[in-house]
C-alpha cells in the first residue's frame, strides 16, 4: 500500500507490513530521551523492570535542561540521580551545564536525530524532530525506560491529516504563526493521536529552524507527531550538523489521508495565541492596548539562531518600555555563542534585555522568569495553560519573537509593523 510519511518511517523500523492506521507494530529505535524532569522517572521505572544497563549507550539522550543552573536542593538532586545513572551507564549524550542546551533544539544541532529516525522522549515537544523528517514522539516515563532498556517499542500507526500550505509569507510570518493558526482552526484535539504531513508550496520558504518550530507545536493540535518531507533544505542542514548521509523521505503518491487542511498564507498576520489555550489564536492587530509585565523570547520552540536575529532586527535601536521585563534565553550553548558573536547581545543589552543561559526555566514555570498574580506575559513559548509560567492568575499570550520584541518595546502586545 501506499504510504503516509509516519507510516514509510515505521515501516523502515519494523518487519512487520503496514497495512493501515490504527495497526499496532513493534519498532527499533533510533534514539531515547529524558530531561532532569523525567529523566530520574524513567531511571525508577527502568530498575524496576530489572534492566541492568541501556540498549545502546550512545543512544540513550540525558539533557539536564529545564532548571539549569539548578535553582534549588530539590532539582540539584534531579540532576544528581540521572547524572550517577549516565555514570554507571557509560551513557555518551549526558548534557549538563555549559554544554547543555533546550533538549529539542540541541539534539538536532548535534545531529543526534535526522530524517528517516524513530525517536521517542519523555518530553511532549520531542515531536519537534519531525521538522527534519524523524517519526518522534512524547511518551511517559515508563515507556521510556522500556525503550532504554530494550531498544525498542510497539506503536499504533496514527491516522494522518495532511496540511497544504501554500503562499508567500508576509514579511514578518514566521513558521510559528502558520503553526498557530493551524492550531486555532483545528483545535487543541483536531490531530489527537493523529501525524500532521506538512506540504505545499510555502515549505521552499521554510529553513529547518521554521520547520522545527511548527512540528514542535503537534502536540498542541494532540498530535503525535508532524512530519515534513526530508528534501534538499533537510539535506543540507544535515551535512552541516554531522549527518552528510540523511535520507531523502517523502510519502507514497496515493498515501490515504484522513483529511486535508488547506491553509493559504500569502495575506496573514503573525498569530497571537490568547489565554489559556493555544487555540485562542487571533491576528495580533486583533489583540490591541493590552499592557503586558514581561517578554520571554528563547525555549524549544523559538530559542535558535534565527529566532535571535528576528528579536534583535526588532529591538536594535529601541528600548524595552519602562515597567516591562524582557529575558531572551537562547536554547544552546552554541546559539548563545553564535548571537554572541553577532552582536546580537549588546543589542539586547541596549534595549534593556535580560540575556540568560540556555534553559527551558520559564517556560515550565521552572525558574527566571516566573509570573506573580495578575501579571500578563507574551512568550515565543508553546502552552499558556493556566499557571503554566507561575501563577493560576497571571495570563501567558503565545507569538512568534518578532511579535514578542515588538511588544517588549510597545508595552503593550503589537506587532513589528505598529512600532
Amino acid at each position: 500500500m501506499p504510504h503516509t510519511l509516519a507510516q514509510k518511517i515505521l515501516q523502515a523500523h519494523t518487519d512487520e507490513e503496514i497495512r493501515e492506521a490504527g495497526q499496532i507494530v513493534n519498532c527499533q529505535l533510533s534514539g531515547v530521551l529524558a530531561n532532569d524532569i523525567t529523566g530520574p522517572l524513567a531511571i525508577k521505572s527502568f530498575r524496576a523492570m530489572g534492566a541492568t544497563k541501556v540498549f545502546d549507550k550512545d543512544r540513550v539522550f540525558l539533557v539536564m535542561d529545564h532548571f539549569t543552573p539548578q535553582k534549588d536542593i530539590d532539582s540539584a538532586n534531579q540532576v544528581l540521580v540521572s547524572r550517577n545513572f549516565a555514570k554507571e551507564m557509560g551513557i555518551t549524550h549526558y548534557y549538563e551545564g555549559g554544554n547543555c542546551g533546550v533538549e529539542h533544539a540541541l539534539l538536532p544541532e548535534l545531529g543526534l536525530v535526522g530524517p528517516g529516525d524513530v525517536v521517542i522522549g519523555a518530553d511532549s515537544h520531542t515531536c519537534t524532530y519531525g521538522g527534519l523528517g524523524a517519526f518522534a514522539t512524547g511518551l511517559g516515563s515508563t515507556d521510556v525506560a522500556a525503550g532504554m532498556a530494550m531498544g525498542s517499542l510497539w506503536f499504533k500507526v496514527p491516522p494522518t491529516i495532511l496540511v497544504k500550505i501554500e503562499g508567500k509569507m508576509p514579511k514578518w510570518v514566521r513558521g510559528k504563526d502558520l503553526i498557530l493558526r493551524l492550531i486555532g482552526e483545528i483545535g487543541v484535539d483536531g490531530a489527537l493521536y493523529k501525524s500532521l504531513e506538512f506540504t505545499g508550496s510555502t515549505l521552499a520558504e521554510l529553513d529547518v529552524e521554521a520547520r522545527l518550530s511548527i512540528s514542535n507545536m503537534a502536540i498542541e493540535a494532540g498530535g503525535k507527531c508532524g512530519l515534513f518531507p526530508s528534501d534538499d533544505v533537510t539535506l543540507a542542514y544535515c551535512a552541516e550538523h554531522g549527518r552528510p548521509d540523511a535520507p531523502r523521505i517523502a510519502p507514497d503518491e496515493g498515501a490515504t489521508y484522513e483529511r486535508v487542511v488547506h491553509m493559504d498564507v500569502s495575506s496573514m498576520e503573525p498569530q497571537v495565541a490568547c489565554p489559556h489555550l493555544p487555540e485562542n489564536t487571533k491576528p495580533v492587530s486583533e489583540v490591541k492596548d493590552l499592557s503586558i509585565n514581561q517578554v520571554v523570547i528563547g525555549s524549544c520552540t523559538n530559542g535558535r539562531i534565527s529566532d535571535m536575529r528576528d528579536a534583535a532586527a526588532v529591538l536594535k535601536g529601541r528600548k524595552v518600555a519602562k515597567g516591562v521585563r524582557c529575558i531572551v534565553l537562547p536554547a544552546t550553548p552554541a546559539v548563545w555563542r553564535q548571537a554572541m558573536h553577532e552582536g546580537l547581545f549588546e543589542v539586547f543589552s541596549d534595549a534593556g534585555c535580560i540575556v540568560g543561559p540556555p534553559t527551558c526555566g520559564p517556560c515550565l514555570g521552572g525558574h527566571m522568569g516566573i509570573l506573580g498574580d495578575g501579571e500578563r506575559c507574551i512568550a515565543t513559548t508553546n502552552r499558556n495553560f493556566r499557571g503554566r509560567m507561575g501563577s493560576l492568575e497571571a495570563e501567558v499570550y503565545l507569538s512568534s519573537p518578532c511579535v514578542a520584541a515588538a511588544s517588549a518595546v510597545a508595552g503593550v502586545i503589537a506587532g513589528p509593523d505598529q512600532l
